[in-house]
């Protein structure tokens, strides 16, 4: 980064008049740069907005850390190209009172101050004579880093012969290990020649074992085809004296079949005794012939006997909302509404809370109508918070718990009447509807009871 200085920087930051318009000839060494942006970066956030370049007022909140690693290249520029911007960063530092900025404002820096850091403060406010300063710390800053790098080479070289002479080292050990590990080997070839020698007599020997061995498998092999040729014959007779055994069962089983025949006798000739007893008393007793069995008192209604109000009352569609209608009309019929199926078959489109306050105004006009017993579950397992809700006279309002859904409410509820109570279930869901029809409720379709309602 090299800093230009036109016509119009011809007095200090701070009004004086220097006189001389200074310019760095030669860019500036990087750990200066990085220092000049970490003061800008510190002093950035004493700015407004409207003080800012445009091109860095985006990175105004960040923090002078943050500011530092993306705005860098970007504040950098600025302090070479934009003379105001350079002028008001100066200023900033000024007003922080920094010990460092006032020794160079005096024209006499500290002289236990780090080079880079003095150079970094004298590029920014600009004091009579900052390019020399900033020159002479360069140039301070690469002679550190000359010494440093020798430093290092010395370091390096002295590792290396450390490391030359561990490996000399390690190869005479290794060498003289290699050659007391040739004698070992030589001396395991030997033995393991000697070993082989051996082997070779175990194995003739193993030879004349297997001949022998062979010669005695021949021998068992007669002696166990002699041994088969008796086992058969023994198992010849075995399955003569089985086939005996088996005639002796037999004969055994008809004489039982036999038996038996003389007890279906007996019993049958009792059986015959008894229904003659009993046609004896039939025609003592002298009773009439029955022409009425006791289905012909149950009362119902016989094909050809219903009357037109039963024709109407059983030909209603289940769509039809007087079904609705006759079903309340049952000694202490109980009506169960599944809430959220109906407001959403219904008005689908409008608020929750406003399909909550909709159906429940229905419901109490229909309870006050019918006299049933009402209630209405809602699915209560998504609500963040109680609802705020005033049930209305005549109607049952439930939430279902965290966890339970309101089918599974509407089941329990089915399932706590007592048996042969009329009750009416209103959901269109099918796995709803199957369930308490199992449990002995009426299922009816959501859209029956919108029709209904829509009546009142």
């Amino acid at each position: 980064m090299v800093e230009h200085t036109g016509d119009e920087e011809t007095a200090g930051d701070d009004g004086r008049a220097d006189g001389v318009s200074e310019v760095l000839d030669r860019p500036l060494p990087e750990g200066i740069r990085r220092r000049v942006i970490a003061l800008v970066a510190e002093a950035f956030g004493g700015l407004t907005v409207a003080e800012l370049p445009p091109q860095l007022r985006q990175y105004a909140r960040f923090t002078p850390v943050r500011r530092a690693k993306f705005a860098g290249n970007a504040m950098a520029a600025a302090v070479e190209t934009d003379t105001a911007f350079r002028q008001r960063v100066s200023a900033r530092l000024r007003e922080t009172g920094s010990e460092l900025a006032q020794a160079l404002e005096a024209g006499s820096p500290p002289a236990a101050a780090d080079p880079e850091d003095v150079a970094a403060m004298a590029f920014v406010l600009r004091p009579p004579g900052w390019v020399k300063l900033v020159t002479a710390a360069g140039e301070e800053a690469q002679r550190a880093s000359a010494e440093r790098a020798g430093e290092e080479a010395q370091r390096e070289l002295r590792q290396l012969r450390e490391e030359l002479t561990r490996v000399r080292g390690e190869a005479r050990t290794d060498a003289e290990r290699a050659r007391g590990e040739l004698e070992t080997v030589r001396k395991e070839g030997e033995a393991l020649q000697r070993k082989l020698r051996s082997a070779l007599s175990d194995v003739r020997r193993g030879e004349a074992a297997l001949r022998k061995v062979h010669g005695e498998l021949e021998a068992l092999r007669s002696d166990a085809a002699a041994e088969l040729a008796a086992a058969l014959g023994e198992t010849r007779r075995v399955k003569a004296r089985l086939a005996e055994a088996e005639a002796a069962l037999e004969a055994s089983r008809r004489a039982v079949r036999e038996g038996r025949s003389v007890e279906d006798m007996r019993l049958r000739l009792l059986l015959d005794t008894v229904l003659d007893a009993a046609q004896g008393l039939r025609r003592e007793l002298a009773l009439p012939p029955t022409s009425v069995h006791p289905a012909d008192l149950v009362d119902a209604v016989e094909p050809g006997r219903m009357t037109p109000k039963d024709i109407a009352a059983r030909a209603l569609s289940e769509t039809d909302p007087a079904l609705l209608d006759q079903l309340l009309a049952l000694p202490q019929a109980h009506l169960v509404v599944d809430g959220y199926n109906v407001t959403k078959t219904g008005y689908p489109t409008m608020p929750l809370d406003k399909q909550r306050l909709r159906l429940l105004g229905g419901l109490s006009m229909l309870a006050a109508q019918t006299g049933a017993e009402m209630t209405c579950v809602f699915d209560g397992a998504e609500l963040a918070a109680p609802v705020l809700l005033a049930p209305p006279r005549g109607v049952r309002v439930l939430f279902s718990k965290p966890g339970v859904t309101a089918d599974e409410l509407i089941r329990q509820l089915v399932r706590a009447e007592p048996p042969g109570r009329p009750v009416v279930v209103v959901s269109t869901d099918r796995e709803v509807a199957d369930g308490v029809a199992k449990a002995g409720a009426r299922p009816v379709a959501s859209a029956l009871l919108l029709k209904r309602l829509a009546r009142t």
